[in-house]
């Protein structure tokens, strides 16, 4: 009863104005700003692809499709790839690269760690071997003399593909012709870098690769700002990590070591203290333990991660620095300790560092005892436990959305708005706010009431249980019908209901004919229509689209049946005892207050 939900809906509607407006601007830059279309070359882009080792997934091939539709189409692409750790989404990657540079444009590949900088280098240096495509790497494991060679040559145009932090991305950098920024893992960048890649997003390709989208990033894909591809199909022969969460206990990490080592396998220990070291070395003295960690110079965090690549260690101990990390196909068990101070993001980023040969792979998420836990946490950790299917990546996002609430969209609050209000009554007063914008107008922040017209014509208007039985089933059809935008998908809809649930009652006919009428009250600006045996009523909006003269002529020729009582309210008096016989008036009344003249 007291005005808390007005006042969070008041004030998430004064957010959603100043959304909406730089949503506005980015869409109106995107539209008007024709960006460039590539030009692609069959013979070339056939010949690159089928150089790629593995045969592509189903959802790939799909994400590739449609990475190239939207490269060669004038409008800039701004593609978001969803696709769990390890399912090919760098493959989809060098695609777009290559399309670019060989259309004579540049390429900036832009990652949040120095290892995955090393690593993408190797990587894209490797595919790109059989083609004069320099590609060059811009990270504190080069030098500075080294760094300036490299500026230089960007500013050329020497350079095709430039891979590295977010130092690539700064102001002193000048690039000659950029024509695509690959984000990979966008939820590890700040607000400020990917404000500045929202001010150059017009200009050029963005295509943004993630396991895991950050609450805003997914509700910005949700929202149709930004084209979405899934990669849920798992490459062949990948088996899922099982994953424990448990208590700790030094039983069951030297258990685990010994398993994996015993199998010829490798183990990441994930420890924010690296004084763990001691501890292991003591408990497994047979067993060879690396130390890797962001203290350490950049040689001698090169070395130990190369050394731990070349099977030189059983054991990596080491921070969270891994997560973005380094393809160790040998490394099959993670035991990650005080899983409870990790983001969900990151409890998937780091599982997904094992498990990427074809070996079964374990995931151990050690915590303190259930009671020092946060109600969070515990949440994070089931979402993570529940999820243990190759391809959960999207449905974790979806997790995170609800834990954390979903973010404005481009303010620099990660989650915002929609936890107060809702994400569906978010996003439809999104819609209006932008519709309003667009027509010219300022969305009207007072009148946050829905747009639907409410109509009461006392008959029963539902879905009988005795019709369908399933009271979720009855949800999603109410729902469905509320949101059909016209006569031609209530229709459809009727179709859909006899072929499953057989013919409809009575009530169920009410229903279609009621939300039938509400789309014409809707198109008219009818506020509220109630009718009963005898008389009906109609409230108009301020907005309404009826002539007044339509009104003033019905008053004249028929002032029996239609009174004016106030500016906004018109009084019709018929006899209307059946259910039947009051649809139809209703009908004709505002068939006739719509009819052109």
């Amino acid at each position: 009863g007291s005005d808390q939900w007005q006042k969070a809906r008041r004030k998430a509607a004064e957010k959603i104005r100043d959304t909406a407006a730089e949503l506005l601007e980015i869409y109106a830059r995107r539209e008007a700003k024709t960006g460039f279309a590539i030009d692609l070359e069959e013979d070339s882009y056939r010949h690159f692809a089928a150089q790629f080792p593995f045969e592509e997934t189903p959802d790939q091939q799909l994400a590739i499709d449609a990475v190239i539709k939207d490269m060669t189409s004038e409008q800039s692409m701004d593609r978001l790839v969803c696709g769990d750790v390890g399912f090919g989404k760098t493959e989809v990657a060098m695609r777009a690269a290559f399309l670019a540079v060989n259309d004579g444009r540049q390429v900036a590949v832009l990652v949040p760690t120095t290892l995955l900088a090393q690593q993408h280098y190797q990587t894209f240096k490797d595919r790109f071997a059989d083609y004069p495509i320099k590609v060059e790497v811009l990270s504190r494991f080069r030098s500075s003399k080294q760094q300036t060679a490299v500026m230089e040559e960007l500013k050329s145009g020497q350079v095709d593909i430039l891979i590295g932090t977010h130092k690539i991305i700064g102001k002193e950098l000048k690039y000659k012709n950029l024509g695509l920024v690959v984000i990979d893992e966008e939820h590890r960048f700040g607000v400020r870098q990917k404000e500045y890649l929202k001010s150059i997003r017009a200009q050029v390709d963005i295509l943004t690769l993630t396991a895991t989208p950050i609450p805003r990033t997914l509700n910005m894909a949700m929202a149709g700002i930004r084209d979405l591809s899934i990669i849920a199909s798992p490459p062949a022969k990948r088996l899922s990590i099982k994953t424990f969460v448990s208590e700790m206990q030094t039983s069951l990490i030297e258990e685990a070591i010994t398993r994996e080592v015993l199998r010829g396998g490798q183990v990441y220990y994930l420890h924010n203290e690296v004084t763990t070291a001691e501890d292991l070395r003591k408990m497994l003295p047979n067993v060879r333990i690396g130390v890797g960690h962001g203290q350490l110079r950049e040689r001698e965090l090169e070395q130990v991660m190369s050394e731990f690549y070349h099977k030189q260690y059983d054991v990596l101990v080491c921070t969270t620095i891994i997560e973005t990390g380094i393809d160790v196909p040998n490394a099959n068990t993670i035991i990650m300790e005080r899983a409870d101070k990790l983001g969900l993001a990151q409890l998937h980023q780091i599982r997904g560092r094992v498990g990427r040969s074809h070996h079964q792979a374990y995931a151990y998420l050690i915590t303190p005892p259930a009671k020092m836990l946060t109600a969070d946490a515990t949440k994070r950790l089931e979402a993570i436990a529940s999820t243990q299917e190759l391809g959960s990546g999207f449905t974790l996002a979806s997790h995170d959305m609800e834990i954390r609430g979903a973010g404005a969209l481009l303010g620099d609050d990660q989650s915002g708005q929609i936890h107060s209000i809702g994400f569906s009554l978010y996003m439809e007063m999104l819609e209006k706010a932008v519709e309003a914008m667009k027509q010219g107008k300022i969305p009207d922040i007072e009148n946050t009431e829905s747009n639907a017209t409410e109509i009461n014509l006392h008959i029963p208007v539902l879905i009988p249980d005795d019709y369908l039985g399933d009271v979720q089933g009855r949800l999603v059809l109410y729902k469905r019908i509320a949101n059909a935008g016209s006569t031609y998908e209530l229709e459809q809809l009727q179709v859909e209901m006899i072929d499953r649930f057989g013919l409809l009652p009575q009530q169920v006919k009410n229903l279609f004919a009621v939300s039938e009428l509400k789309l014409i009250g809707q198109t008219l600006g009818v506020k509220k229509l109630e009718a009963s045996a005898m008389k009906g009523r109609i409230d108009f909006k301020k907005d309404t689209t009826v002539d007044p003269m339509k009104i003033i002529n019905l008053i004249q020729q028929q002032p029996e049946q239609f009174t004016l009582s106030g500016s906004e309210k018109l009084t019709f008096h018929f006899d209307m005892e059946s259910a039947e016989e009051r649809i139809g008036q209703v009908g004709e009344v505002l068939e006739l207050l719509s009819a052109t003249p």
